[in-house]
């Protein structure tokens, strides 16, 4: 079994999905997937399909040199950004994830519609050697950077409505204890005029 670095608040309202040594480059695929975090499933599933489609794109707000300005990084969620591109493997990678975690929620009879993702991290893996060939007989590494990524989707859980107040607590403010001092000195210097 594999070992997650968290484990989620309520297990059984919640699946996991994880892959080892994808072959997809870690520094687009953790930007990437820094992007999808705390969306809901639904809405995960459709910004990749767009990042696919080239209609939104992903800001690169870190590992970000050398990566060119557009116009839809101003589109993208959260804070606005000025720097993006379309990761178009790393997305692939992250909706297969997604699919197979939407799947293990189905069998765990979890209700998909109201899945956010919790949890998502992507880790640098062993990278993978080969070689390019240079100028009088000499050779250079040519290495891959993989990735091991995983991720928890949990069912939202529902805000409790507050709960209604006294009439006397009402409209009550806390005071120090040095504002309780200054308004007993005030109130006795009213009565001694």
């Amino acid at each position: 079994m594999v070992k997650y670095s968290k484990s989620p608040d309520n297990a059984s309202k919640s699946c996991k999905a994880s892959g080892s040594d994808l072959r997809v480059r870690f520094k687009n695929t953790c930007v990437t997937a820094d992007s999808i975090r705390s969306m809901t499933l639904k809405k995960a599933k459709g910004f990749l399909e767009n990042v696919l489609a080239k209609k939104e794109a992903v800001p690169f707000r870190f590992f970000n040199s050398s990566v060119g300005r557009h116009a839809q990084a101003k589109n993208t969620p959260g804070a606005a950004a000025t720097q993006c591109r379309w990761p178009t493997k790393s997305a692939k990678f992250l909706l297969h994830l997604l699919k197979n975690a939407e799947s293990n929620a189905e069998v765990k009879g979890l209700d998909t519609e109201n899945l956010e993702i919790t949890h998502i991290q992507v880790n640098r893996a062993q990278k993978q050697r080969r070689r390019t060939y240079r100028a009088h007989g000499r050779t250079n590494p040519y290495m891959s950077s993989p990735s091991h990524i995983e991720l928890i989707l949990s069912e939202k859980v529902e805000p409790v409505p507050k709960g209604e107040e006294d009439e006397e607590g009402k409209g009550k403010k806390r005071l120090s204890k040095k504002r309780l001092a200054q308004q007993r000195s005030q109130a006795l210097a009213v009565k001694a005029d």
